[in-house]
C-alpha cells in the first residue's frame, strides 16, 4: 500500500490531524458546502469514499454527514455496500442538491478541504527553506555530473545555505541552468504541501502535480492507522518544489490566477514554490524588462512575504519562503541598476571552461557515448577550429560536437571514431557563417 512515510524520520514537522471540526479552522458553512459539492460532483455514497475525497478522517466526515442529515440535506439510502465493509450509503436530498448547485454557482471548488492561510503560514515556518543546513558534500553530490570551475562551490554553498536570492550570470552554454537545477537537487528533504488554502472564504488551489512531486513508500498495512491518526490528510508530502520559468515569464504569473468561469483561484507561481526554488532562466529574454521583473520580487525577497489580491480587490499577505535563482547571459550592470543589484544577495559568475576543462568534459562525454577519440582529430579541433573563435570554449560544445559526429557516423555507416573530417562537419553546425541571404 502506498502512503506517506513516517514524518518523524524526515526531520520536517508534520501537520497534526484535526481532532474536531473546529480544529480544521473552517466555518461550518464552508465545511457543509464543500461536502455537498463533492458528493454531488463525484457521486459518492459511503462515508469512507467521502472522507477520502475530503481528505478528512472518517470520524469527522461522519459528523459532517450527520449534520447534513439533520438539516435535511442528505439521507441514508438504506443500502449496505458489500464492497465497503458493509457501510451504509448516503445521498443528497432534493434540498441538498439545490444547495450544492447554489454553492457551485459561487465556486466550482470541491474535493480536499482547504487549510486556513494562517495555519499554512505556521507550517511554512516549520519547514522553511532557511532551516536547511547546506554542506559541501550535499552540493558536490547533486552536481557530481557537472565539470565545475574551481572555487564555484565556495560561492554557491553560502548562497544556497542562506536561502537568499542568487544571480548566476555569464556567457551562454556554460551550465547556468544545470547548476540551478543542481541547487534544487541538493535540498534532499521533503515538505508538506496542502491541496488548497483558504482566505476570507475563498479557496486557493496550491498543490500542482506539475510542480509538486509526492513522496510515496510501501508500508505495512498496520502502519496506516497510526500515520493517519497523526498527520493532517489535507497535506501531501512532496519533494521541495522547483518552479522554472524562462522567456515566457510575465508579471501576471506572479499573481493569483482567477478562473472567471469556474470562479476558482489557483496559487501564483511563487506561492507554489514555497519551501523550494524559483528559477528565472534566461533573464532579459522576457517581454518585461529585467529591472521590472526584479522589482516585483524586492518586497518578497526582503520581507519574507508577498502581497496578493482577490478579485474583490482585497489584498492579503502570503508567506514567501523561496530561494530565487536568476540566470542571465547579460552582464548584471547592463540590465540592473545598483538598487536592484544590492537586493540580489549573491552574484556568481559562471564562465566558460579553460582548454583543459573543455578537454576533460569532451573526454567524459565521449566515454559515456562510447565514441572513440583520436589525437590527430583533437589537434585539428584545437589548433584549426577554435582559433576561428579566439579559443573561446563553452561547456555545451563537447556534447554538441560529439552528438553531431555520431549522427554523421550513423548516416554514413561509419564506426564511432573521431576524424578531422567529422570535426569539420560537426563544426559547421556549431556556428552559422556571417552573410546575407539573397531574396
Amino acid at each position: 500500500m502506498n502512503i506517506r512515510p513516517d514524518p518523524i524520520e524526515l526531520g520536517v514537522p508534520a501537520p497534526v490531524q484535526p481532532r474536531t471540526l473546529v480544529d480544521t479552522g473552517l466555518t461550518n458553512t464552508m465545511l457543509r458546502d464543500i461536502l455537498l459539492k463533492t458528493v454531488f460532483r463525484k457521486s459518492l455514497e459511503t462515508t469512507r469514499e467521502i472522507a477520502s475525497a475530503l481528505c478528512l478522517t472518517s470520524g469527522l466526515t461522519q459528523q459532517l454527514v450527520d449534520q447534513a442529515r439533520d438539516a435535511g440535506l442528505m439521507q441514508a439510502t438504506g443500502t449496505m455496500h458489500a464492497g465497503s465493509s458493509g457501510e451504509m450509503g448516503f445521498q443528497l436530498t432534493d434540498q441538498g442538491k439545490a444547495r450544492a448547485m447554489d454553492a457551485l454557482s459561487q465556486s466550482e471548488y470541491y474535493g480536499p478541504m482547504p487549510v486556513p492561510l494562517e495555519t499554512y503560514k505556521m507550517q511554512v515556518k516549520a519547514q522553511s527553506i532557511k532551516n536547511i543546513r547546506m554542506t559541501r558534500d550535499l552540493l558536490t553530490k547533486s552536481m557530481g555530473h557537472l565539470i565545475l570551475p574551481e572555487g564555484l562551490l565556495d560561492q554557491l554553498g553560502p548562497a544556497v545555505g542562506s536561502g537568499r536570492s542568487v544571480l548566476l550570470y555569464g556567457p551562454p552554454g556554460n551550465g547556468k541552468s544545470s547548476i540551478a537545477e543542481g541547487i534544487r537537487a541538493a535540498m534532499g528533504d521533503h515538505i508538506w504541501i496542502p491541496h488548497a488554502i483558504e482566505y476570507a472564504g475563498q479557496v486557493i488551489t496550491l498543490y500542482d502535480p506539475i510542480v509538486h512531486t509526492p513522496i510515496v513508500v510501501d508500508v505495512d498495512v498496520s502502519e496506516l492507522r497510526k500515520v493517519n491518526n497523526r498527520v493532517d490528510g489535507r497535506y501531501i508530502l512532496c519533494q521541495r518544489p522547483t518552479v522554472m520559468t524562462g522567456g515566457e515569464l510575465s508579471l501576471d504569473m506572479l499573481d493569483l490566477n482567477y478562473n472567471p468561469v469556474a470562479r476558482t483561484y489557483q496559487a501564483s507561481l511563487q506561492l507554489k514554490s514555497s519551501g523550494g526554488v524559483f528559477i528565472v532562466d534566461d533573464l532579459g529574454r522576457q517581454a518585461e524588462p529585467p529591472q521590472k521583473i526584479v522589482n516585483r520580487w524586492i518586497v518578497p525577497m526582503e520581507m519574507g512575504y508577498d502581497i496578493l489580491a482577490l478579485q474583490s480587490g482585497e489584498k492579503f499577505e502570503v508567506p514567501f519562503d523561496t530561494l530565487v535563482v536568476f540566470s542571465t547571459n547579460f552582464h548584471p550592470n547592463k540590465i540592473f541598476d545598483m538598487a536592484a543589484l544590492r537586493r540580489i544577495f549573491f552574484k556568481v559568475l559562471i564562465d566558460g571552461p579553460t582548454q583543459a576543462e573543455f578537454l576533460k568534459i569532451f573526454a567524459l562525454v565521449a566515454k559515456k557515448k562510447k565514441f572513440e577519440l583520436d589525437e590527430a582529430a583533437l589537434v585539428h579541433l584545437l589548433k584549426q577550429k577554435y582559433p576561428e573563435i579566439d579559443n573561446v570554449y563553452a561547456n555545451f560544445h563537447g556534447i554538441f560536437l560529439i552528438d553531431q559526429m555520431i549522427a554523421a557516423c550513423d548516416f554514413e555507416g561509419l564506426p564511432y571514431r573521431m576524424t578531422p573530417e567529422l570535426v569539420d562537419r560537426a563544426w559547421a553546425n556549431l556556428f552559422v557563417e556571417e552573410g546575407d541571404i539573397a531574396h
